[in-house]
């Protein structure tokens, strides 16, 4: 019984990233297109699994659920990097998230992942790292911090800086709207 749930639950999610794929706007080449699929239904495959512990638990849970739209989530290997505006644009949806107990591990996950994602497009960006020092410098400084451990119980434990992080870069976009416009 179990075994066939799990086999249920791959096929649709399959089914649901080849549709996503066809809807997007840039058509897919035919060697690229089972690559995503199969790398949507191992992320929702293993998604499943990875609950976080329980708020206030001692033993350290494991890591907070990659969000759905974060860096990585649809690229493929060997792909651009994101842009830096759209990038922002996944960072900005985290502002009016906050840290519901049952959405806590998702939504630390998420500001997580988009923080990171911002820092890669920057770093890629024609302009180069050079033009964007203040929030890669303060990505830098939060990943010293965190220490590599991205599990859902470091990340509550450096939330204060995870969130002043996001907030910071915010900010310091919106003194430079043409880099995201």
């Amino acid at each position: 019984m179990f075994g066939s749930t799990v086999r249920g639950t791959a096929v649709a999610a399959v089914f649901l990233a080849g549709f996503a794929v066809s809807c997007d706007a840039e058509p897919a080449t035919p060697a690229a297109a089972p690559a995503a699929s199969s790398a949507a239904a191992s992320a929702s495959a293993t998604a499943a699994p990875s609950a976080s512990s329980p708020p206030g638990s001692s033993t350290p849970g494991p890591a907070a659920p990659a969000a759905s739209g974060g860096p990585g989530a649809s690229a493929l290997p060997g792909s651009p990097p994101e842009k830096v505006r759209d990038a922002f644009a996944g960072l900005q949806a985290t502002l009016d998230g906050s840290c519901t107990p049952s959405e806590c591990a998702y939504f630390l996950g998420r500001v997580y992942d988009e923080l990171h994602g911002l820092d890669a497009a920057m770093k890629a960006d024609p302009k180069g790292p050079g033009h964007f020092p203040e929030p890669i410098a303060l990505i830098a400084k939060l990943d010293a911090e965190l220490g590599g451990d991205r599990s859902f119980k470091n990340l509550k434990a450096h939330q204060t800086l995870l969130i002043g992080t996001r907030d910071k870069i915010n900010t310091w976009m919106q003194g430079h709207p043409d880099d995201y416009r």
